[in-house]
């Protein structure tokens, strides 16, 4: 009896030591997790509970010159449902008058929405999608639908906000204002970003009931900072009739694509640009800036150029005759055309721009310049032909003109193909740039699509006029060819756009492909 007294209490000593080690141990823990580890513990806990939210800031507009909204930001909301936690007597009582108000909106039947939501009900389903891409007043019609206006808890309500970018004009000048996005960074919204973009604020929230998080504050911990805005040069009268004209051309004529670009003369300012292309349905939309990125031959804009270098080193003037004979004029292994049979004959200078003979043009340059091509090409490059314009827009096509100490891409027949703008390669705005040069007495200025850049109606920086060159050739030479040009509108290929109450000037240019075969 005695021994088993002993057993007993042995079995008590051995359970009271071990409860008071038990209690040696947790009074470590909380020591531990109190004053050694407490600030570690406390972190994680906030971490859980308590975070940082990013505010973002409201993107820049972009504007054109005249103040028409080119691009802004607008809110967009898609609305889902959480069907459980709505009670039964609500759901009864309200489902119909629910599913006739969307029905009214959204146009299905409001048995098809009755049925739906019914059937997501029945699945428990708490994230139920109801319709997407609302504006901010559809937004406040849905959440006073019946039982959504019974709001979050009680009616399931769920709006989803985001931001999303508008072209309040459609799809003019679409390419040319771009975009900043998953896609990329393309046009003036992508090169300008840093201006637009602003910098996001923080406002700390605490999580709640069923996964929703409250602020914990009245005010942000980082204020959000607002883009700024941008002023093209875009007028939007000028651009609205270019596109439209541009477009006339095209399904005229079935082209694939083409680009219209208006230049103010004098400050390079970019009125209109417009670039569209065909899609497999045969319509045309915006769809690469072909007027910035696309280099390829001039074709017969290029004899501009020719012309001038040979009157700025006067080895011709405009009434210096040319024998076109019967319009071809064999260069090695090939043979030049002009596109009329049977040739001019003998004719002057001034009436080979006027007619744009190809045959004129590569023997007025062959005679002057087919010993020293170099002369020639070093011409060229000293009107700025051949060199990039820099453009603050990405993707400008790179311009290419033959070298004949390039020995693997110079030939026999290179420096009478490119006098008529074949294996040279320019942009439609690279060319524009050069034409407006000689319209502007010489000076030649880079385009320009921005003016200004404003912050709440300040201005916080401006854009003002970059001269490339300021005299590409002499002013005898501008003279002259702006009269050729003058001409080549009067009496030349360009008589169907001749109007006398307008004084216009221009070279028109074709280009043939597959010249080669």
């Amino acid at each position: 009896m005695a021994i088993e007294k002993k057993n007993i209490l042995n079995r008590l000593y051995l359970l009271a030591g071990g409860v008071f080690l038990f209690a040696i141990a947790i009074t470590y823990k909380i020591i531990d997790i109190q004053f050694v580890k407490g600030d570690y513990y406390k972190q994680k806990a906030e971490k859980l509970t308590v975070r940082d939210f990013e505010i973002k800031a409201n993107r820049g507009n972009v504007y054109t010159a005249d103040g028409s909204l080119l691009a802004t930001s607008m809110s967009k909301f898609d609305i889902r449902m959480d069907a459980v936690t709505v009670t039964d007597e609500n759901f009864e009582e309200n489902i119909k008058g629910l599913s006739q108000a969307l029905s009214k909106m959204l146009g299905k039947s409001a048995g098809h929405y009755e049925n739906y939501i019914r059937k997501g009900r029945k699945s428990k389903n708490r994230y139920l999608f109801i319709t997407r891409n609302l504006s901010y007043n559809e937004y406040l019609k849905v959440k006073a639908f019946p039982i959504f206006n019974l709001g979050i808890y009680k009616g399931g309500f769920i709006a989803e906000q985001r931001t999303v970018r508008e072209h309040p004009i459609g799809k003019v000048a679409e390419r040319a204002v771009g975009y900043d996005d998953y896609r990329g960074k393309v046009g003036i919204e992508g090169n300008f970003y840093k201006f637009l973009r602003g910098k996001n604020g923080k406002r700390l929230k605490q999580r709640i009931a069923k996964g929703q998080w409250k602020p914990l504050n009245d005010n942000n911990e980082i204020e959000p900072i607002d883009g700024k805005d941008i002023i093209t040069t875009l007028d939007l009268d000028i651009q609205d009739f270019a596109h439209h004209a541009l477009l006339a051309q095209l399904e005229k004529f079935e082209a694939e694509h083409g680009t219209v670009v208006v230049m103010e003369v004098k400050t390079g300012e970019i009125k209109a640009i417009s670039n569209l292309g065909r899609n497999k349905e045969g319509n045309y939309y915006e769809r690469l800036n072909y007027a910035v990125g696309e280099s390829h031959e001039p074709g017969s804009t290029f004899k501009l150029m020719s012309m001038m270098v040979a009157l700025e080193d006067k080895v011709i003037d405009t009434s210096t005759v040319i024998d076109t004979g019967d319009g071809t004029y064999k260069v090695y292994n090939r043979t030049v055309r002009d596109s009329h049979r049977g040739g001019y004959g003998k004719i002057s200078v001034g009436r080979v721009f006027e007619l744009s003979s190809n045959v004129g043009v590569v023997k007025i340059i062959e005679k002057h310049y087919g010993k020293n091509p170099q002369k020639f090409i070093e011409a060229l490059n000293n009107m700025e032909i051949g060199h990039k314009l820099n453009l603050p827009i990405k993707g400008e096509g790179i311009p290419t003109l033959p070298n004949p100490n390039d020995k693997n891409n110079w030939y026999g027949t290179s420096l009478a193909w490119m006098t008529h703008g074949y294996g040279v390669s320019m942009t439609p705005l690279q060319t524009l740039t050069f034409y407006n040069a000689v319209a502007n007495n010489g000076e030649m200025v880079k385009p320009r699509f921005i003016k200004e850049i404003r912050m709440q109606n300040k201005v916080v920086e401006t854009f003002d006029k970059v001269v490339i060159n300021p005299k590409i050739c002499s002013q005898e030479t501008i003279d002259k060819v702006r009269g050729l040009m003058k001409n080549v509108v009067k009496n030349g290929t360009a008589t169907n756009i001749y109007n006398k109450n307008y004084e216009l000037a221009g070279k028109t240019g074709t280009c043939q492909t597959e010249y080669w075969t």
